[in-house]
């Protein structure tokens, strides 16, 4: 997410997972008439008037979709943004509330005293702080996150008195970092420039100075997702919370391992620039929660071709979707990649694809990967019925065409089971 300059459309996975080796001649023979074009909506008709407007922000009113992703655009007393997803809309406007919190934070007398504190600070950490671009997938600067991913191999070298001050300090900031992103309910490794600038800010004041201002002084965040429960996203807020990303690094490749992915494709996946350390976080979670289940190579695998945060995202939410299912409907036994998405295998034989999108429409490309599907997917024990989840919803005449290729469709699944955005 950033701030607009100019319209960017990022290459989305869920236009990727179309591009299967299918048979091209049943989709020529049908005219252009008997399918739907994609086109821009109004905001309003998804998310409805009474969200368009909060206290600090605006939502555009034209809403643009490729037939599987809602283009959204936000502005702001922080800027204008553009985002690809529903999900990411949601995130974006629980961030604009944090940075209004932050904002006011600045304001204070605590923070003035705190910065105060700067000039007794080593030189280097102030000019990183004040200089260096935001990296976008630690969320510090990268004078910083090199200081935090050196200081375990540090610790047994020699430095010199100054050196161990440095490094003490990048902790404790990215320790104050995250007790603030977790008090506003906002994920410390947002690719949100504008929110990672003012959470350092913040973070900075308390590590260099006296700083009376404390986490409890916070309001706490509004999260943007609806859940069953609460049990896996506890899981993912506390490890995010407490452990720096060399640590979760480690956390997630344990978890990884005893769910038996293999050790190179731990690696690429662990070492995807696209995910983020929150990213891994949630999709390590919600696998072990399918340990058993065949095939979780295959989802990771699928998983490591992702090009963009939206990709990321995108499996993010297909790894919640898979976990969702599993624990509310059916045990599932396999997980297979067909083109560029998962068809997962239940005990009782039926298949449940999990599609991550926000309005799917009656294209040429969506008639022909239904068809294939229904003529080439073979397990021994499949018993022809396809149980499809969305993320958001489905035009009526998509609903009803897939419906007579025997799909059982559930829109709006983040209402039913826990998904975090």
């Amino acid at each position: 997410m950033r701030p607009i300059k100019g319209i960017h459309l990022a290459v989305l996975a869920a236009c990727a997972l179309m591009l299967l080796p299918v048979v091209q001649q049943a989709a020529a023979q049908q005219k252009p008439s008997d399918f739907e074009v994609p086109g821009s909506r109004q905001a309003k008709d998804i998310i409805g008037a009474g969200a368009l407007k909060g206290e600090h922000y605006r939502i555009r009113d034209l809403v643009l979709n490729d037939g599987y992703t809602d283009r959204w655009t936000v502005d702001s007393d922080y800027g204008a943004f553009e985002v690809a997803g529903d999900g990411a809309l949601r995130k974006l406007l629980v961030e604009i509330r944090a940075l209004a919190e932050l904002q006011k934070v600045k304001k204070s007398k605590a923070y003035v005293d705190g910065l105060k504190g700067a000039v007794k600070a080593p030189i280097e950490l102030t000019k990183s702080l004040i200089t260096n671009p935001v990296d976008t997938v630690t969320g510090v600067p990268k004078g910083f996150y090199a200081l935090m991913e050196n200081v375990g191999t540090s610790a047994t070298s020699t430095q010199d008195p100054s050196e161990d001050a440095r490094y003490a300090q990048a902790l404790k900031m990215s320790s104050f970092k995250r007790d603030y992103a977790d008090k506003l309910d906002v994920d410390v490794y947002s690719s949100n420039k504008v929110l990672q600038k003012e959470l350092n800010s913040v973070a900075w004041a308390s590590t260099v100075g006296d700083l009376t201002f404390s986490v409890a002084m916070l309001p706490a965040g509004v999260g943007g997702s609806v859940a069953s429960n609460v049990r896996i996203a506890n899981s993912v807020k506390n490890a995010v919370k407490y452990e720096p990303p060399a640590r979760l690094r480690i956390i997630n490749g344990e978890k990884l391992e005893k769910i038996g992915i293999p050790e190179d494709l731990r690696k690429r996946y662990l070492d995807h620039p696209a995910f983020t350390p929150y990213h891994d976080t949630v999709i390590a979670a919600n696998l072990e929660a399918l340990n058993g289940v065949a095939g979780l190579d295959n989802f990771l695998s699928l998983a490591v071709t992702a090009e963009d945060e939206t990709q990321a995202n995108f499996y993010t939410a297909m790894a919640q979707m898979l976990r969702g299912y599993h624990e509310t409907v059916a045990k599932l036994t396999r997980i297979s990649v067909v083109g560029r998405f998962t068809v997962a295998q239940t005990a009782g034989g039926q298949a449940f694809i999990a599609l991550p999108v926000d309005r799917l429409v009656w294209t040429s490309r969506v008639f022909v990967v239904s068809d294939s599907l229904k003529s080439s997917y073979k397990q021994p024990d499949f018993n022809g019925k396809f149980d499809l989840w969305v993320m958001g919803t489905l035009s009526p005449r998509a609903r009803q065409e897939l419906e007579n290729r025997n799909f059982t469709v559930v829109e709006k699944v983040n209402t039913r089971v826990e998904i975090l955005d």
